[in-house]
């Protein structure tokens, strides 16, 4: 079998935000970036790596979701709860100086953690935990 990891789907409130946070922070590229009523899709990656991507979706597009899952979707979004996604930099030191003066969130500074990685960790403006570890 023959399989890679094509694009992985983070929640957004707020596309304004979260474009400013994943292209003007993160430097990642905007791949695509879709509206169809009041909803937005936008696509967003590294751009030396064209073949994987990280999709900003509304969270509760989907007709199928209830009102009540629609609250408690917010409710967990607002607790950061939800989403997240881990990446990884061989700079950790140089990246979270960068997150941390553009204002992200930050949750953690650089840390050895005992099970051998060392990591930082953001929030993003929908509320997203962001970790990221440092390559060795």
């Amino acid at each position: 079998m023959d399989l890679t990891i094509h694009t992985s789907v983070l929640p957004h409130d707020d596309p304004e935000a979260a474009l400013a946070f994943y292209r003007d922070t993160l430097g990642f590229e905007v791949r695509k970036d879709v509206g169809h009523g009041g909803m937005r899709w936008i696509t967003v990656g590294p751009a030396d790596q064209p073949g994987t991507s990280i999709l900003l979706a509304p969270p509760a597009a989907d007709p199928g979701i209830t009102d009540d899952e629609r609250r408690t979707i917010a409710e967990m979004m607002a607790k950061g709860t939800y989403g997240w996604i881990l990446l990884a930099t061989s700079d950790l030191d140089g990246t979270f100086d960068r997150l941390q003066s553009g204002d992200a969130e930050v949750v953690q500074e650089p840390t050895e953690q005992p099970y051998g990685v060392r990591d930082c960790a953001f929030r993003d403006p929908a509320g997203n935990m962001v970790r990221i570890q440092e390559l060795r």
